[in-house]
Formats: C-alpha cells, structure tokens, sequence
C-alpha cells in the first residue's frame, strides 16, 4: 500500500477513537465511530483476496447496522429528555437500545455472529488493530454511558459472552477464529463487572490489548494461522515458542501470570456485590476458555511438525528484533505481583 495512503488511514483510525473519547455530544460520537468504521475498511480490502472481500462486507453492513440503531437510540432520547449530552441517557428504552447498539459494535454475544468470520477472513496484522483499536471507541461510549444502563442486561449480555467464548472456540482449528472467540469471552467479563466497578473494566480492557496484542505478533512472527502450522515454532525458535505457551497461559487466566488479575479481582468484586450464581457461571466458562488455550500451549511448545528436520543441526528462522513483541510479553507475564500498586493507581 502507499505509504501516503497508510499515512491517511492510519490517522483517520487515530481521529475516529480520539473525537470518540473527548465528546460529550451524541452526534460527534456518532461522527467518531463511523469514521474509525470506514477508515479501516481499506486497510481489509487492499489483499483484493475473495475472503477480504467478504470479510470487509461483513464488516461494513454490521457496523452500519450499529451505527444506526446507536443513531436512533440518541434521537429517541433527544426527542423524549430534550437533551443531546452523552450523560443525560433518561429514557430506559434509549439505554436499552443503545447498549444493545454498542454489544454489536464490539462483538458480544448474542450480536457476535461476524467477529469470527471478519477475523478470519483478514491478516493477522489488520486482525490485530480489529481486535484491539477498534474496541476502545465503542468502550469509551460504555464507560460514559454506565450509570444509566441496564445491569441485569449487562450481566446476561457478560455471562452469555463468557460462554459462548468459551465453547465456540473448542473445535476451531484456525488461530484467528480461537482469537475471535478468545476476544468474546474477554468482552464478557469486562461487560459484566461494568456497573459494578468501571475501574475494573478499564484494568480488563487494557490488559486484554496487551495480551492479544502478542498473541497476535507472535503469530504473525511465526508465520503461523493454523493450530498445526504453529507445531513447527518450537524448532525455528524455542525462545518464541515458550513466550508463546506463557501469553497463551496468561489469556487463560492462570495464576502467576498477569491474566490472572483481572478474572480474580471481577469474580471478587461479584462475589461482594452477591451475584454468586454470574460468578460461578463465569469461573466455570473461563475453564473452557482455558482448555483450548492449553490445545494451543500443547501444539506449540509439546509437539514435533509433521515434516522433522532430521539432522543434528536443526534450521532456525532468523528473527528480527521486536521491540514491541519484548514489550507486551513482559506486561503479558509479569504484571500480577504489582497488582496492589495498579489498584491503587486506578482508584
């Protein structure tokens, strides 16, 4: 792609979220979402492969779709309360409607139908700012409108995300759609603990970008897109192989790995606020989650390729330095025992 080209789509992704996050109008954020929606379609098509295509469609009418409900959710409560504030969401039907406009935006279930499908049909670099950017506008929206949503809608939007997160990915054998329903389950438990403790959505969301974020660098520097492409990893390059096995450990939520914060800190704020059956529910779905992590771990790091090089030397990939990759796989990893300090600066 030209560089002047990138350079213009790259900022419009950069305007989009930013006019998003600093209005307080409901026609600016409804400018801001479709800017961030059309400036990276190109960025899906430009393979000129029929799956982008396809990929691109499916991403287009969906968003369109969400644009507009979000659209006339803000109309109906302009018409009813005479006011065109983000905060001033009085009327419940608007709320609903709206929530219901966002949960389409970023994929939760019900409305998660076309995230694995788009996911699968892009690159792992445009799958990355699809699973990561563009989930920060819609959240901005969440975390402003909070007060005045539905918290039992929340909930069941957040334990039905959690589960189909979880069984969805068990029978993939493609690593984009194991990341799609990796990144539902995710948006579940940030859901859920939404109108209870808004700081713990934010925690959640900034690390499941850094989490996802490796596991996407990393599967773009291994080259890999299938379960049984990614087995050769550990003979081009062990050191990747096993900072692979710890960020997929990680996403699951084992503990002593930063994945594990967020799940424990929601399931107690839960606990706190006696919604033990959501709790108990949502720790029971994470196990599922959990088990096509471990098929990814054992693929891996536990695995030969089908094809063995059988010499004494073995070939490895010359990998460039990353300092992004070194980066985000530290924070993956090493982030609980500082969990205190982070509370505190989210407080």
């Amino acid at each position: 792609m030209n560089p002047l080209v990138l350079t213009i789509i790259i900022s419009s992704l950069g305007l989009g979220t930013i006019l998003t996050f600093i209005s307080s109008h409901w026609l600016l954020v409804w400018m801001g979402l479709e800017i961030n929606t059309l400036a990276i379609l190109p960025l899906m098509i430009h393979q000129h492969h029929p799956r982008a295509v396809e990929a691109s469609t499916k991403y287009f009418i969906t968003q369109a779709t969400a644009s507009a409900l979000l659209l006339f959710a803000s109309a109906t409560n302009a018409w009813t309360s005479g006011e065109w504030s983000l905060i001033e969401m009085i009327n419940p039907g608007s709320a609903t409607l709206a929530t219901i406009a966002l949960a389409l935006k970023i994929g939760l279930a019900p409305l998660h139908f076309w995230l694995p499908e788009v996911l699968q049909g892009l690159n792992l670099t445009t799958g990355l700012i699809l699973s990561t950017w563009q989930k920060l506008a819609p959240f901005a929206v969440l975390l402003q409108l909070y007060p005045s949503l539905n918290p039992n809608l929340l909930i069941f939007l957040g334990m039905l995300s959690t589960m189909v997160g979880g069984w969805g990915g068990l029978n993939q054998t493609q690593l984009r759609k194991i990341l799609a329903y990796s990144s539902i389950a995710h948006l579940g438990w940030m859901v859920s603990i939404l109108p209870y403790s808004y700081n713990l959505t934010q925690l959640n969301l900034i690390l499941y970008i850094i989490m996802t974020s490796t596991t996407f660098l990393l599967f773009k520097t291994l080259n890999s897109t299938k379960i049984n492409s990614i087995s050769s990893s550990s003979s081009k390059s062990p050191l990747l192989s096993i900072i692979a096995l710890m960020t997929l450990l990680s996403l699951g939520g084992l503990p002593p790995l930063s994945g594990f914060m967020p799940k424990w800190l929601i399931l107690q704020e839960l606990t706190k606020q006696n919604l033990i059956i959501p709790a108990t529910v949502m720790a029971m779905t994470a196990l599922l989650s959990l088990f096509f992590y471990l098929r990814l771990c054992y693929a891996t790091t536990l695995t030969m390729s089908p094809a063995p090089i059988n010499m004494l030397t073995s070939w490895r990939t010359k990998l460039s330095h990353n300092l992004i990759l070194t980066t985000t796989a530290s924070l993956s990893i090493f982030l609980l025992p500082i969990t205190p300090a982070i509370l505190m600066l989210m407080s």
